[in-house]
């Protein structure tokens, strides 16, 4: 999927010399986190979202930085605190020049930016004229719409089975002496793992395999370096229970 298939295409905007207080109530209003910042030609040249209100004067939430770092960081920093705190424009709490993609970027590209940038959306530019937005709620509704998907009609046992496998066996975590049964999309793991963090794994892997009903984890734990072994948690409260 790529962005022009998951992002909002109603952007809000406002210019460099719109007022902090009248962007915060736009976003209060219309119950957005963030929003654009447009010259007068309609070119992206910002971004302000609700990180950009945390550090401010009015509600006495300014940073306390010690004498000490004051002298590390130097002046330029300090100035920089005093005019996201006191600045009164747009302009002067925004993020300037921001990551931006195409409305062909792919999601995986997507996500990899907002990783990468520490951001919690990215405007889509044709451009340097904003056509859209993608946040983390439009990814959040991408992974929903495509768990309504037509059933897969091959997600027979063999089918399942295969595909188990095969998705496992691409990865480091997957368990040793690894072995798949399937029964009416009933699957059964087992094998040996090294690390418990490789059962969630293999469990999740399973699960999202077309098809899979449900899947019951024999995986068991050895310690390499003592030999000690562990039996999976559901077999353990089989035993208990018998």
């Amino acid at each position: 999927m790529r962005a022009h298939q998951i992002m909002t295409r109603s952007v809000i905007s406002v210019t460099p010399d719109t007022s902090i207080v009248e962007a915060a109530n736009i976003m209060l209003k219309r119950h957005v986190s963030g929003l654009t910042v447009v010259d007068n030609t309609g070119r992206l040249v910002g971004v302000v979202s609700e990180g950009d209100f945390i550090r401010r004067s009015e509600i006495g939430t300014g940073r306390k930085r010690g004498r000490w770092l004051r002298f590390i960081l130097g002046p330029g920093t300090s100035a920089r605190d005093f005019v996201q705190e006191h600045g009164r424009k747009v302009s002067e709490v925004m993020t300037a020049s921001p990551v931006t993609i195409t409305e062909d970027t792919a999601l995986a590209e997507i996500v990899d930016l907002m990783e990468r940038n520490n951001v919690k959306r990215l405007p889509v530019v044709r451009g340097d004229v904003v056509v859209g937005i993608v946040s983390r709620a439009n990814l959040l509704q991408a992974v929903a719409g495509l768990a309504r998907e037509v059933p897969d009609p091959t997600a027979d046992d063999d089918h399942i089975r295969t595909r188990i496998i095969d998705t496992m066996e691409k990865n480091d975590w997957c368990p040793f002496g690894l072995n798949v049964i399937v029964r009416d999309g009933i699957v059964h793991l087992s094998g040996v793992i090294t690390e418990e963090r490789a059962r969630q794994a293999a469990v999740v892997a399973a699960e999202n395999v077309e098809g899979v009903k449900k899947v019951h984890d024999h995986l068991c734990w050895v310690d390499t370096m003592s030999g000690v072994y562990l039996n999976s948690p559901e077999d353990d409260d089989l035993a208990k229970a018998s």
